[in-house]
């Protein structure tokens, strides 16, 4: 007995295939389906539970400093201006911790989970960004008292 393709017209004769006509290669181009690529794990961002706090947190604690430092509210002033500080860092940070933690990176820094490492320049600059703007709170609140 030889190995190879069955006859299978000579097997069962009354039997029809509905394969459609083929080609040399396959079948006809005009029968085929286009391909359509599927993500099979949805985009991760950030949902609306998450932002709201942390909009609303910065929200406040930005009029909190801004109030005392424009309108002068006398001896407490200060106090108000560096506690509005305080909620808008704590947003701030929350605001960058929730933006880690689904995939999103500072321009500059390496995102989670890759080899490359952040460049130490950007990083720099991120400190001494931050240290300028903590700087200039902390003297104007100051300059109050």
């Amino acid at each position: 007995m030889e190995a190879g393709p069955r006859d299978t017209e000579q097997e069962a004769p009354g039997r029809r295939h509905d394969a459609g006509p083929l080609s040399a290669d396959g079948p006809d181009e005009h029968d085929v389906a286009p391909e359509v690529e599927v993500e099979l794990r949805p985009a991760r961002r950030l949902r609306i539970w998450q932002l709201a706090p942390i909009v609303i947190l910065a929200a406040l604690g930005s009029l909190m400093f801004a109030f005392p430092l424009a309108f002068e509210f006398g001896d407490g002033g200060p106090v108000v201006a560096m506690l509005g500080l305080l909620i808008s860092g704590c947003a701030a940070g929350w605001g960058m911790m929730a933006a880690r933690r689904v995939g999103h990176t500072l321009p500059g820094l390496a995102a989670r989970g890759s080899a490359e490492r952040p460049d130490w320049r950007v990083i720099g600059l991120y400190v001494a960004a931050c240290a300028v703007l903590v700087g200039l709170a902390v003297w104007r609140v100051a300059r109050l008292g």
